[in-house]
């Protein structure tokens, strides 16, 4: 299942890079957690509604019912997805997204790390995969080097909140290079990933409106519903992250942890092209600040990809399956096989109808939000979205029937 691991970590690469763009509204002036929140809100709807499009609340329910052990798993994932997301919008807001996106993607290490520390990943490895494998680790960290100093140096590409800015991303790295060992979990236990990611909004959802209740309190959130025509994009962006992270599932479900991630963090080579090419970033930069951003970008995603393409040997497999008993016996022995489909009830078209009808809601109150974009090249990077989703939903219908 390599091939279709590495076509699903690509596809997630595309559509994860394309779903941090409306989080620019927080340029406008909106606060961060507003902004998270009502994104996460998106995910919410939408992680609620491919599910039960694709297999059915039935098949979901069956699932999570043989593994119950993974839903405290899955709502701890759900927090630390809120609160990294929550850090990135700050560092938008401080460092722009051509900048932040490449760095926060520095938790492929930190998954990879995890994933050799508590899964075995990489046990039995060829020398060949260990020499990929580290070779890609320490350009992720050169790169991210580069990209810091490129917004602490002097110049006109320099942020004036540099420091904060690389804080944050620094802190969603760690959040989500940390969220991926509940998917590990979930995975070695045989949890269908459509299972998985429902039981994951609860924490999401939950986690956010805590944060934003507590640390910023409800007259951000206000300001955001008295223009609820840039909810929409919020909406989207919501949307279009939970097809993204869809396609990482089952490239971690396929690859690991230490290929799958690093494989669909190419999605920074999508942030950035979204933050240069349409928000127009980098047109203020000078030559040394370009190279360094460019460079670093380029460097990561070949640290990345270095780690990824290190196919699993036979020992390595026969490691994989070590971990999977492991699972089952601390766990009192579930059964690794996913349900049988279940044929979809009225409730379940109810769903995806209210999930569409609130869509359309939104979508008829929104307006064209006040930032400087350019048309052509959203145009240009939405039919390579499209293309993506088509190949990457081909190859996982052909193999698996989305299984």
């Amino acid at each position: 299942m390599h091939g279709l691991g590495v076509l699903c970590g690509l596809a997630a690469g595309v559509w994860l890079g394309a779903a941090e763009a409306p989080t620019k509204l927080v340029d406008t002036g909106f606060s961060p957690f507003a902004i998270s929140l009502c994104m996460v809100a998106g995910v919410f709807t939408a992680r609620w509604t491919f599910p039960t499009l694709m297999k059915g609340t039935g098949f979901v329910f069956a699932d999570l019912s043989a593994k119950r052990h993974l839903i405290v798993w899955a709502i701890l994932a759900g927090a630390l997805w809120a609160v990294a997301n929550t850090l990135t919008v700050f560092a938008i807001r401080d460092v722009g997204l051509a900048i932040a996106f490449p760095l926060w993607n520095a938790n492929s290490l930190i998954g990879l790390s995890w994933g050799v520390l508590l899964f075995g990943e990489l046990k039995g490895a060829k020398t060949a995969n260990k020499v990929k494998v580290t070779l890609g680790g320490v350009g992720i960290v050169i790169a991210a080097i580069m990209l810091g100093f490129s917004t602490l140096q002097g110049g006109s590409g320099a942020s004036p909140n540099a420091l904060r800015g690389l804080t944050a991303a620094a802190g969603a790295s760690l959040m989500w290079g940390t969220m991926y060992v509940p998917y590990r979990k979930a995975y070695l236990s045989g949890m269908n990933p459509l299972s998985f990611v429902t039981i994951f909004t609860v924490g999401e959802l939950v986690s956010m409106l805590l944060l934003t209740w507590t640390l910023d309190g409800s007259g951000s959130i206000m300001r955001l519903l008295d223009q609820r025509q840039m909810i929409f994009w919020l909406f989207l962006g919501g949307f279009v992250w939970v097809i993204g992270d869809l396609f990482q599932q089952f490239a971690t479900k396929y690859l690991g942890i230490g290929r799958g991630i690093p494989l669909s963090n190419t999605n920074q080579l999508w942030g950035l092209a979204w933050g240069a090419l349409v928000f127009g970033e980098l047109a203020g930069a000078d030559g040394r600040h370009l190279v360094l951003v460019l460079g670093g970008s380029l460097l990561m995603i070949a640290g990345a990809l270095a780690i990824s393409t290190a196919a699993a040997c036979e020992n390595e497999a026969r490691a994989e399956d070590e971990a999977v008993q492991r699972e089952r016996r601390r766990y009192g022995g579930f059964s690794p096989e996913t349900p049988a489909p279940a044929r979809r009830r009225w409730w379940d078209w109810a769903i995806v109808l209210a999930a569409l009808a609130l869509f359309v809601r939104l979508g008829i109150e929104a307006r064209i939000p006040p930032l400087a974009m350019d048309w052509g090249w959203i145009t240009a990077l939405s039919v390579v979205l499209a293309i993506a989703l088509g190949i990457g939903a081909w190859g996982l219908w052909v193999k698996t029937k989305f299984g």
